[in-house]
């Protein structure tokens, strides 16, 4: 415990965006739990020992995308000689356990200061109270400088603490890795979103020889993106911006900085809560939080953190609350009790944005996906297949160098239906570039980069000849357009009802009269101003005008986009996902004029205004509805 050291300069914490914790519905079959092993003496493990992966029995879903970390700062208040009261961390615990499956809780962590004294009256009582988790859902506790003599390091010996929280309270656990040989410092594993986790818990005050042995367990497991908690990292100012202590330093240069798999560090020790965001050795986002709540009504009265990580969404939502409190008949509660039963300001409710394969990439040894060639892409049906690396981009050229007018991308399915490059305006030959950027699971690793925009309208597309079959293909037994893209980040200027692809002509001359104007082209994919994606057709049989409607696309990350019609309606697909927006109206082939088919742009009456803006992959025809498993994106 301890207050808040006197504030440093203001460093202005920016609002965050506040997103509720979101929480995955999990049915998972509760299985027997874990026997409590409380022995009384410490035992060792080496750094080197792989510990148990799995990440603890009872209704935990380890491969769900959605998981959370229950982080739990000093209790202290409620361990204080005969003033305790151990029934708010008591339901603190019914809590987790009961919302194990539903928030998908895969672990616990107490940031120390456990007691008050650290006597042995204090921590028996203590330790009786975590009785009520054990087995149940896993769990560490490290020493804080209540707990046991303050001013020693881990090389202290024997202690009430270590006696009831040294190793041998975990070792049946099935996230126990092993711990120091002075039994002060551990480590679990975890599985969680289909992944292995390592979880540190390292004393108040590590001396030479923990960090040593915490290094030996990164180097024994290379590839995990590990959490470091402990009990004194970082104090924070009012503003709620944290700053490294004089052990966070330590800790920061001996241990963190160096590591690139250590992510996010937690401790308590101080208040206010606050956070901030370090940059590591490798260039990458190391999180630093402080959680502390012993100043709030009831000692905290067994407050909580939830960290929900989200790895689909790449996120992590934040949120803190009293289970204590939430338990009490909301009629019932005192004012106190009201105030405190959920935290909602910015370093106690918010969100982390985390690419985690981005973060985690340097070390994770998980080998990205090889090009695949051109043949295994072409199922049958496939009418043209253009990629842009050196087997479909013609001419000698190195990643941002120009693609000049007149270049030529090959069409790999052999129907003739090649590219060509066809500057806009007065464009330079910058505005279309070469381009090592691609969908992870794209088969090509290269794309091109489309720098088209209004005022005045600029950009590049590639089209077909005027002879090429494409041009007059109806596909009236029904189709399969596929492209992958990417907007950039940040999204600048005006891009309002640029299109992607489309084929060349006027709805009007194919004898239609449904849509908005005569002027629009039969068929053309595009971004709406609110970078929605429209599919807009115009059938080869009926006189109608279907269109199709997504949500609206992120920036700075690639998008899979799938067009499908089976001769009677069509549906758009964006990454694998069936969109909502789909017309229900009859559509039977797409009214081609014997026109050319483009790629980075949609005419208006004949005629190219703006060019695309942003990246542009493989791009795929196919004359047959394909199934989502056979889409250019891997569909599981």
């Amino acid at each position: 415990m301890s207050k808040s050291i006197p504030s440093g300069p203001d460093h202005g914490l920016s609002g965050p965006d506040r997103r509720s914790l979101l929480q995955a519905a999990i049915t998972v079959p509760a299985v027997g739990a874990a026997a409590a092993v409380l022995g009384a003496q410490p035992a060792q493990a080496s750094p080197g020992e792989p510990g148990r992966a799995a990440s603890g029995r009872g209704r935990f879903d380890e491969e769900s995308p959605r998981f959370a970390l229950a982080v739990l700062p000093d209790t202290q208040y409620l361990f204080d000689a005969d003033s305790s009261d151990p029934e708010p961390l008591r339901e603190t615990f019914h809590y987790l356990v009961s919302e194990r499956a539903e928030a998908n809780i895969a672990f616990m962590t107490h940031l120390g200061d456990v007691t008050e004294h650290g006597t042995e009256q204090e921590i028996t009582l203590a330790a009786d109270t975590f009785r009520t988790i054990h087995g149940k859902v896993p769990y560490s506790v490290l020493a804080g400088n209540h707990d046991i003599d303050g001013s020693t390091d881990d090389q202290r010996g024997d202690s009430a603490y270590l006696k009831a929280f040294g190793p041998r309270r975990f070792s049946a656990m099935p996230t126990f890795g092993g711990a120091s040989p002075d039994g002060y410092n551990s480590y679990h594993l975890i599985t969680a979103a289909d992944r292995r986790w390592l979880v540190f818990a390292i004393d108040w005050r590590a001396s030479d020889k923990a960090l040593a042995w915490a290094q030996g367990v990164l180097d024994a497991h290379p590839t995990l993106p590990a959490i470091l908690t402990t009990h004194d990292i970082a104090w924070a100012d009012d503003q709620g911006e944290a700053h490294l202590s004089d052990n966070g330093q330590r800790l920061w240069d001996r241990l963190v900085r160096g590591n690139d798999q250590i992510f996010l560090a937690l401790g308590g020790h101080y208040w206010p809560s606050g956070r901030t965001v370090l940059t590591n050795d490798a260039g990458h986002d190391v999180h630093v939080h402080i959680t502390n709540y012993q100043d709030r009504y009831y000692g905290g009265a067994g407050m909580i953190r939830l960290y929900a990580f989200d790895t689909a969404r790449d996120a992590v939502d934040v949120e803190t609350f009293a289970p204590w409190f939430l338990a009490r008949d909301p009629g019932k509660r005192t004012p106190l009790e009201a105030e405190t039963l959920e935290l909602t300001g910015p370093v106690d409710r918010f969100s982390l944005d985390i690419d985690f394969a981005e973060r985690f990439k340097g070390f994770d040894g998980i080998v990205p996906p090889k090009p695949r060639p051109a043949g295994r892409v072409m199922p049958r049906g496939t009418v043209a297949y253009w990629r842009f690396d050196a087997d479909g981009l013609a001419g000698a050229g190195k990643p941002g160098s120009a693609v000049g007018g007149g270049a030529v991308a090959r069409d790999l399915s052999g129907h003739g239906n090649d590219l060509r490059v066809q500057l806009l305006h007065d464009s330079a030959a910058e505005v279309l570039t070469r381009s090592a950027d691609h969908h992870t699971h794209q088969p090509a690793h290269a794309s091109l980069r489309f720098d088209g925009g209004k005022g005045p309208d600029r950009g590049a597309v590639l089209t077909t000849s005027p002879t090429a079959p494409l041009n007059s293909a109806t596909f009236r037994s029904g189709f399969t357009i596929e492209t992958f893209i990417k907007l950039p980040e940040p999204y600048e200027g005006n891009h309002d009802w640029m299109g992607i692809l489309s084929w060349e002509g006027r709805n009007g001359d194919a004898g239609k009269t449904t849509g908005w104007s005569k002027d629009e082209p039969t068929c053309s994919l595009n971004i709406t101003p609110e970078r929605f994606l429209q599919f807009v057709l115009y059938p080869d049989v009926q006189d109608a005008d279907p269109t199709s409607w997504s949500h609206a696309l992120p920036v700075g990350r690639w998008t899979h986009i799938a067009i499908v019609n089976d001769g009677r309606r069509t549906v758009m697909y964006v990454d694998g996902s069936k969109i909502a927006r789909n017309p229900s109206q009859r559509a039977t082939g797409i009214a081609t004029l014997g026109k050319p088919f483009a790629i980075g742009g949609t005419q208006f009456a004949e005629k190219f205004g703006q060019g695309f803006y942003g990246w542009i992959g493989d791009t795929r025809i196919v004359d047959r509805a394909l199934r989502p498993q056979d889409f250019l994106l891997p569909v599981e």
